[in-house]
């Protein structure tokens, strides 16, 4: 199984821009598809971006769609989440996650390895 470390995460005002990382190890990236999923206090993980294990194919939560970018660099076993536009409702521990998968997953259910989480805080 693969072991991903989240990192990244920070406080930034409103309008701002982070930009998380996820490390994996263990295993090779490329084989897994790949997805961030995050969880605000009181409330259910809800998906948030997955990536296809090839990188070719992307998909959204509608709450980020054109803001969040989901990337991968599959040479340096790692993924990314690139927000832009940050909104207070983004406030959340953001978590990425991978299962050994040809195609997109997109609930949290589909995965298997997740790592530990990165707080983002988004101030108005």
């Amino acid at each position: 199984q693969v072991q991903l470390v989240e990192s990244g995460g920070g406080l930034v005002q409103a309008g701002g821009a982070l930009r998380l990382s996820c490390a994996a190890s263990g295993r090779t990236l490329s084989l897994y598809a790949m997805g961030w999923f995050r969880q605000a206090p009181g409330k259910q993980r809800e998906f948030v971006a997955s990536i296809n294990r090839g990188g070719g194919s992307t998909s959204y939560a509608d709450s980020v769609k054109g803001r969040f970018t989901i990337s991968r660099d599959n040479a340096k076993n790692s993924l990314y989440l690139q927000m832009n536009s940050l909104k207070p409702e983004d406030t959340a521990v953001y978590y990425c996650a991978a299962v050994l998968s040809l195609r997109l997953a997109v609930r949290a259910s589909e995965y298997n390895s997740w790592g530990q989480g990165t707080q983002v805080t988004v101030t108005s």
